[in-house]
């Protein structure tokens, strides 16, 4: 089955030294550098010769799969287009099975060690492992490191989801769950009403956020906790460590509480590192004891549409999605609390998102980082955003996966999970949805926090907490 069809080279090729979009430009800076590392569950051995004729078919017709990035003079990363051969970005380690006791402690080690791994910079920034090594949850492992400079994670799932198929028809492509609109009300006059008390909310939002931002740029840093990172410019080794939970169970809590799906992340995300930080520190820093400001930076797609069809489609010509980095930061407040009743943990994380939702901060965040590149220059831009993330405690981010089993060049897949390595934060959480499961990928510098496997199961205990507070609860609804 030919898969190139799905991207085409032509509509896409940009020309010679094209410039970096501005966020990619940050990427691309030493105190800025990151990459993606998505980590593929097969649930057959891996074939490593389909998966260089798979590459060759799709990923590499996209013409930064097929680039390098070179510094000119001013300091301007461009876009060189470059010969590329595939195998050489697909590696196969030769492994000694007799020598791996835990295979998936193995996959964890050999994960941040090639993620740890500085880019060779005048090749195209992406390499794709393959692993046949059975962990508990696949019976091989496939693992991309993609240099972020490349596009966001919703760039590179539509990567994903233009080269698989579904497992039930190897024909058709996989689909993701398309986000809903409410209706408004048939009445004009009501309409304009609350069209009007709307906007006046985003304005005042807003413009309460950008305030919260400009003290937070200027001198207001959380406080120090067992999660909390040093001041500084250097970019530690990271720990990569992820955990699957049911999606029914998150959905669930969402029908009960009447909220979204990412209203429950950030409320278990919530609940999770209050319960270990009430492990971890002493009875004055203790959550309850004393007001801890604990932020996370939060990445938000600024994409206008996410439906599937955008999504496979994002890489052909006139498609209304935008490939490449198009992402914004919200600063997020975390209820750090000792709370009797675990729910209010996600009634929190829903009035918090409720305001960052109708709040324009993201794009102006954007609109602002591009602004002071054209006028004050690289330098400027990189600054301002170390400081923020420097300034703040974790980031958090969560993509949606396929609703249905797929196959990724006819290997089917049992889990996919992904993780961003960069920046001064001691801590990211990223969550991928995949059929009926959600993937928790922890990335953390464990001089800051030593014990990353007590912070994942402190994570998933509270699900299972506040799953059970919604049970008692009763009256859930059954999603369709």
């Amino acid at each position: 089955m030919k898969k190139g069809n799905d991207v085409d080279r032509e509509e896409q090729e940009p020309a010679a030294n094209e410039p970096l979009s501005p966020v990619s430009q940050l990427f691309v800076l030493p105190g800025l550098y990151c990459v993606i590392v998505l980590t593929l569950g097969f649930k057959t051995r891996c074939n490593p010769s389909a998966i260089v004729e798979g590459i060759k078919n799709t990923w590499i017709k996209l013409p930064r799969f097929s680039s390098k990035v070179e510094m000119k003079k001013n300091g301007q990363a461009v876009w060189v287009p470059v010969t590329v051969r595939v195998e050489d970005h697909v590696i196969v380690p030769d492994l000694n099975h007799f020598s791996i006791e835990n295979p998936d402690q193995f996959i964890e080690d050999y994960t941040s060690n090639i993620a740890s791994t500085p880019m060779d910079m005048s090749r195209p920034l992406w390499e794709f492992h393959v692993l046949n090594i059975k962990t508990s949850n696949a019976k091989s492992v496939g693992i991309g490191k993609l240099h972020h400079s490349l596009g966001d994670g919703v760039s590179l799932m539509s990567l994903l989801l233009a080269s698989s198929r579904k497992v039930s028809d190897p024909k058709a492509p996989p689909t993701t769950t398309a986000t809903k609109k409410h209706a408004d009300s048939n009445a004009k006059v009501w309409w304009c009403i609350r069209r009007f008390w709307l906007m006046i909310n985003i304005i005042f939002t807003t413009l309460i956020e950008l305030l919260k931002f400009w003290l937070t740029l200027c001198f207001m840093r959380d406080t120090k906790t067992p999660l909390m990172s040093e001041p500084g410019d250097i970019i530690r080794p990271r720990k990569y460590i992820n955990r699957i939970i049911s999606l029914d169970d998150v959905k669930m809590i969402k029908n009960t509480m009447e909220m979204k799906v990412n209203d429950v992340l950030l409320g278990m995300t919530q609940a999770g590192l209050s319960r270990y930080l009430s492990k971890k520190s002493d009875d004055d820093m203790a959550p309850g004891k004393k007001k801890i400001r604990l932020r996370g930076t939060v990445a938000v797609n600024l994409r206008p549409d996410t439906k599937i069809e955008d999504l496979t489609n994002m890489m052909e010509k006139g498609s209304k999605c935008r490939w490449g980095n198009f992402v914004g930061i919200v600063i997020f407040p975390l209820w750090v609390r000792c709370e009797d009743d675990p729910l209010e943990y996600v009634r929190k994380a829903k009035s918090t998102m409720d305001m960052k939702r109708i709040s324009m901060e993201a794009l102006i965040l954007y609109g602002l980082v591009k602004c002071i590149m054209k006028i004050f220059g690289v330098k400027a831009a990189e600054n301002i955003v170390k400081r923020v993330f420097g300034h703040t405690t974790l980031t958090f981010s969560s993509v949606m996966g396929p609703k249905e089993e797929v196959s990724l060049f006819d290997h089917p897949i049992s889990y996919v999970t992904a993780t961003a390595s960069g920046g001064p934060q001691a801590l990211i959480i990223h969550f991928v949805s995949y059929v009926d499961k959600i993937i928790i990928n922890l990335a953390v510098d464990t001089t800051v926090i030593p014990d990353p496997h007590q912070l994942c199961d402190d994570l998933v205990e509270s699900l299972d907490i506040i799953k059970l507070s919604a049970l008692e609860k009763g009256g859930h609804k059954v999603e369709v």
